[in-house]
Formats: C-alpha cells, sequence, structure tokens
C-alpha cells in the first residue's frame, strides 16, 4: 500500500490512507490564505483544490508567481487524491471533530 507523504514546509508525516493525510494537513497545519481571492482555508490538498476550482490557471500563475512545471505538478497531485480518496469521509471526519474546517 501506497504511504502519503504531507509536504507541507517539509513536515515529511506518512500516512497509510490518504484520507489521513488530508485531515491531518487541514487540523495540524495553519490555515493560508489564497493570494488570488483572500479566502483563509486548510493548506495541502483544500488549498490546491481551491486555487484550481475557483481560479483560473493564469490567475494562479501570476499570484503565486507559479511556472507551468508547479502547475502541473498541484494539478496532478489533485487529480491523484481526488482518485484515492473518500472525501465524504474526509469532510464527516473534519465536520465531526470540530464543526468545520
Amino acid at each position: 500500500m501506497a504511504r502519503w507523504e504531507c509536504a507541507i514546509e517539509g513536515d515529511g508525516r506518512t500516512f497509510d490512507r490518504v484520507e489521513d493525510l488530508i485531515v491531518h494537513q487541514a487540523t495540524d497545519h495553519e490555515r493560508v490564505e489564497c493570494e488570488v481571492c483572500g479566502t483563509v482555508l486548510p493548506d495541502g490538498y483544500f488549498a490546491i483544490r481551491h486555487a484550481f476550482e475557483e481560479h483560473s490557471r493564469a490567475e494562479y500563475v501570476r499570484a503565486y508567481d507559479a511556472t507551468a512545471k508547479e502547475v502541473r505538478q498541484r494539478e496532478n497531485v489533485k487529480d491523484v487524491i481526488e482518485s484515492e480518496a473518500d472525501l465524504r469521509e474526509v469532510i464527516d471526519r473534519l465536520e465531526g471533530g470540530s464543526g468545520s474546517f
């Protein structure tokens, strides 16, 4: 089974389940502010998801001074997580643990 590694600020913690990684990112790391719109949200998967579902690639590139390679890497992370994760479980765990995320 693949191990999932938290890459936020060199955290490096690994998890057997992607759902555990996402919950860790949302609860154990500080929230970040979207450089495009100012929304404050959990770092990691939720920040990547927000960036690519709420904003265009061009907005992301301008706001984060990102390269095409960095954009593709984050889009790939989002796609892989969404193909593997039970996001309903993640939401249920986060809502049950803190009421919101």
